[in-house]
């Protein structure tokens, strides 16, 4: 696969913001860091990557400002699970990168990285220290009927569907370079990690 004449991949980004965010106390995907709401960050970043964006979520009145793609789930309560077979079901092309909407360090470099591994594969994923990375990951079309298959099995992880599609690895020891101190799989969850976040920011 390779970058359009515009330099934009012909893929699908995808947002999914349909937490509960309880741990948070308030939106995460608003929350300000810097300049901007981290789903502004993400937004603007997905539209510079892709020919399309779009956002997964059960607020979609929150979203529509943002002038893109926004879905209500298809089959609501089923987790993330749910929320990308949405996105996919939703998406223009056949490729889409999926990420959630409180990873406020994106790297462009690392999913450029990503990107470029889809070719012979349904799903390219990242695996850290704390493990596989799906909501940093690219899916194709083709994950549609196997994450179908899993959720009427009342299973709701990402990785429960992994085992029936070709998966493409891509250990941290392959975009060390780009990311050396793995910034892009920080998530939001808790006013903790948001102080050290803007605190380590504050540094830099």
């Amino acid at each position: 696969m390779n970058l359009t004449h515009n330099q934009r991949w012909e893929i699908s980004g995808i947002i999914l913001s349909g937490g509960k965010s309880k741990r948070m106390g308030e939106d995460k995907a608003f929350i300000r860091i810097g300049e901007k709401p981290i789903i502004e960050t993400i937004t603007d970043l997905f539209q510079k990557l892709f020919k399309e964006t779009l956002i997964v979520t059960d607020r979609k009145d929150s979203y529509l400002y943002l002038r893109l793609g926004v879905y209500e789930d298809i089959s609501p309560d089923q987790g993330a699970l749910g929320g990308l077979y949405t996105g996919l079901f939703r998406s223009n092309f056949f490729h889409s990168f999926a990420v959630a909407c409180d990873m406020p360090s994106l790297n462009a470099g690392v999913i450029n990285y990503l990107c470029q591994e889809a070719e012979g594969y349904d799903v390219v994923v990242p695996r850290t220290e704390d493990g596989f990375q799906p909501l940093h990951a690219l899916y194709s079309k083709r994950c549609l009927e196997p994450i179908q298959s899993v959720l009427m099995e009342k299973k709701t992880r990402i990785v429960d569907f992994y085992p029936l599609v070709r998966v493409r690895v891509v250990e941290a020891r392959e975009f060390l370079s780009i990311d050396p101190e793995m910034q892009s799989f920080v998530n939001i969850n808790t006013p903790e990690e948001l102080n050290r976040l803007e605190k380590r920011n504050a540094i830099t």
